[in-house]
């Protein structure tokens, strides 16, 4: 006899269990049914489940050029990759710290080696900026300013000849 196991998010006996398939833990079907409408992530060990999606305004484009004649320290022998993010006036959504309160547009210039690597970071900044990853809405550590979009933790080189540009 296999001894009954208990659910770690109501404590009784697990009913209909339900194990996550990267993780391996188990809970009744409910619980963890309920849990995930939550949280997208294991509640034993935090491990994700689903697509993660930040509060980045939705208004804004990534435009990609690229310069064959601009290279960057380090890479010589390559072109530049420009990303250009624009972002519109908007008002903060109830994902934001201020909904209903104004933020002012901005723009963003970053830079990438127009190398296999270079492409790579590319691919996975495009994929950042689809789910919403790549800026927020808040308080620049740089000017202090509330109520503005703010990068969100993904580094970019923002400055073609050295470190980061303020």
């Amino acid at each position: 006899d296999e001894p009954e196991r208990q659910c770690p998010i109501c404590l009784g006996e697990i009913q209909n269990m339900k194990t996550l398939e990267k993780c391996r833990h188990s809970f009744c079907e409910a619980c963890i049914t309920r849990a995930l409408q939550v949280k997208t992530a294991c509640p034993m060990c935090g491990r994700f489940y689903g697509r993660l999606v930040g509060n980045q305004p939705h208004n804004g484009r990534m435009l990609v050029t690229k310069d064959s004649a601009l290279p960057l320290p380090g890479y010589e022998k390559f072109g530049t990759i420009i990303i250009q993010y624009v972002f519109p006036p908007g008002v903060q959504g109830v994902e934001h710290p201020n909904p209903g309160v104004r933020y002012p547009g901005t723009t963003r210039v970053a830079y990438l080696p127009d190398c296999p690597e270079g492409n790579k970071v590319l691919g996975l900044f495009r994929k950042a900026f689809e789910q919403r990853l790549t800026f927020t809405v808040g308080t620049s550590m740089t000017t202090g300013r509330a109520n503005v979009i703010t990068w969100n933790d993904i580094h970019h080189k923002t400055n073609c000849t050295g470190g980061p540009q303020l």
